[in-house]
Formats: structure tokens, sequence, C-alpha cells
């Protein structure tokens, strides 16, 4: 249960109102209060509520975007990115986590909504149950859905990747490295991105002639995937490669399989999807897709803009490619030069 303002001011032995002062650095609160009441909030794991103080002070300049995880590196540089284009339009962001829950999606694009922020990105949570929320908040006010999309949504603007086009390079890479069997670990059908990079990976499969395992499904987690390099060496054969679903998912089977004393990629071949930082930190570097999140940020930022100023209709769907980051993960044969797209 999350820690309230009343339950910190309870513990300090102080008002509610002077938990607040010392807490927003407003008003008049002594030093002795001050100090008692910060270190009673970290101690009780006290977090302020950002969204509501933001929407309190005001919305004019102000863009919101719900993301289902902040702490994942991919959507944590997405939304560097975005402030950085909203920046340049004397913009401000406004940053709320939905940790990929349905009523928690719902209340952060209703709390925006009911402020009449000047428009909202959304990475939906849901492909199908986020829709009817995301529908109702895009007739009152602009919207974008990035990197994911909702069933049925011709209505609706969306700027993300082509992530068949993406799963295709790296299983034509591990093809070309000399893999034979290949198994995928990725994401369930809760999503657009986890259906599309799925059913990608069957079409991929069928079309270069590759011999399939049965695919390893959950969510996109750094423990999921140790939990699946787990379940792929209990299995009687293991796959020449392993095709994540995302980063997260790929550096936990890489480090699964590395603390089982398997080598990485002499064992086997493990690629992920968005390169983010994860893919340079970890040992080997991964090979890994690259979503270009700059020119996502911009092109979205684009569209909600000409929603704002009425210039342009939404439904419109933009698709970037990606690009394949070769890293030591897949290295058994000498790497070549992959040229980089301009889209």
């Amino acid at each position: 249960m999350a820690v309230s303002l009343r339950d910190v001011a309870d513990a300090a032995g102080v008002s509610i109102a002077t938990a607040s002062r010392a807490l927003g650095g407003k008003g008049r609160v002594s030093e002795a209060s001050m100090r008692l009441v910060r270190e009673t909030a970290d101690r009780l794991g006290y977090r302020v509520n950002t969204l509501g103080k933001a929407l309190r002070e005001g919305s004019d300049g102000v863009v919101g975007i719900v993301v289902p995880m902040v702490s994942n590196p991919f959507y944590a540089s997405l939304v560097h990115e975005f402030e950085d284009q909203l920046s340049r339009r004397n913009l401000k962001l406004l940053i709320a986590d939905s940790h990929g829950e349905l009523d928690r999606e719902v209340e952060r694009l209703e709390a925006l909504a009911s402020r009449r922020v000047r428009g909202i990105f959304v990475v939906p949570a849901y492909f199908d149950r986020s829709r009817p929320t995301i529908t109702k908040i895009a007739r009152q006010l602009p919207l974008v859905q990035v990197d994911r999309r909702v069933k049925d949504d011709s209505t609706l603007t969306f700027v993300g990747v082509d992530n068949a086009d993406g799963i295709g390079q790296v299983l034509r890479h591990v093809f070309e490295q000399g893999a034979k069997t290949v198994v995928f670990v990725g994401a369930d059908n809760r999503t657009s991105v986890g259906r599309e990079r799925k059913k990608a990976f069957t079409t991929g499969v069928e079309e270069l002639g590759l011999v399939a395992q049965r695919p390893i499904i959950d969510r996109y987690l750094f423990e999921f995937g140790l939990s699946a390099a787990n379940q792929l060496m209990r299995r009687a054969e293991l796959p020449d490669a392993v095709i994540a679903g995302d980063d997260l998912i790929a550096t936990g089977l890489l480090s699964g399989f590395v603390r089982r004393e398997m080598s990485v990629p002499g064992d086997v071949l493990i690629t992920g999807f968005d390169g983010t930082i994860l893919a340079d930190i970890c040992n080997p570097t991964l090979t890994t897709v690259q979503q270009p999140m700059a020119k996502i940020a911009e092109v979205a930022v684009a569209q909600l803009m000409q929603q704002i100023d009425d210039a342009g209709e939404t439904g419109s769907h933009v698709r970037l490619r990606t690009t394949l980051r070769e890293g030591g993960s897949t290295a058994r044969l000498p790497t070549r030069t992959v040229p980089r797209s301009t889209t």
C-alpha cells in the first residue's frame, strides 16, 4: 500500500499542512521540522505525487505522456527525446507511469484530460482493454499513440516502428551466422508490440527455412529473461539462437546463460530489440534492433502539434524503419557492415 502524506504527518507528529510545506519547500516551517518530516518521509518510502502536484499548479504549456514503465531503459530514453523536442517549442513534459496496469492508465489519462493539458502521448498498456479510454480521451484533446497502439484504432494517430522488419533483420542475421534452430522469447498478446514481433518471428522462420522451437512468452522484464534461460537449459536441445522481444529480456537471457557457464555466442546466439544502453553495457555486447528514438519523438511531436493547431487530421499511422546493431552476442563469424536507414 502506498504511503500517504497523512501517514508521514502522523509518524512525524506534525499536521498535514506542515508536512506538505516541509516536503514542498513552500511556506514557513522551521528547519528542525523540515528535517524531521523529510527524514520520516524517506524512512517510510513516501513519494510525492508529481502528477497531481503539476496539475494543481496549472497545465498551460504542459504536454503529458503516459508510459507503461519509465524504469525500462527504452522508455527512459524515449522520454528524454520527447523532452528535448518539446523544450524547443517552450513546452514542458509531464511524465506519468501506468506500471502496465489498466486502472492506473485510466486514472492518469483522465487526470491529464480533466486539467486540459495541451495534448497527450500514450503508450497503451493493452492492445484491446486500453482502447475505450484512449478513444474517449482522443475526442477531448490532441492525442498520439507511441510505440504501441490499440485495437481498431483507425481514428487514432500512431507513431512507432516496423516491428516485422526489425524481427526479420535479426532472423536473417542469425541465419547468416549459421543458426538453424531458433526460439522466440517475448511478450504475450496484451500489447500490439508483443503481437507484431511474435507474428513476425513465425513469418520470418518460415521464409528462411529455420526450425523454430516452442516459444517462451511472458512480459518485458529482465527477470523473465533469467527465467527463460533456465527453462531453455532444461530442454533436450538448446537452440542455436534466441530471438528476444526486447533488450531487457535479452540481457536477462544473457545473464542467465552466463551464470550457468554457457558461452554466448559460443553455445547460443542472443539478439534483442530496442537498442538501449543495455546493449552496450552487457558482456558480450548485445546484437539488437535499433529503434530511431529521436526520430520517433520528432515525428510524434509534429503530429501532436498539428492536432493542437487544428492543421492535421487524426488517424495517421507512421511506421519508421529500424536498423540492425551487431554486437558480440552473435559474433561467431566476421561481422559485416549493415547500412543504417535514413528514414
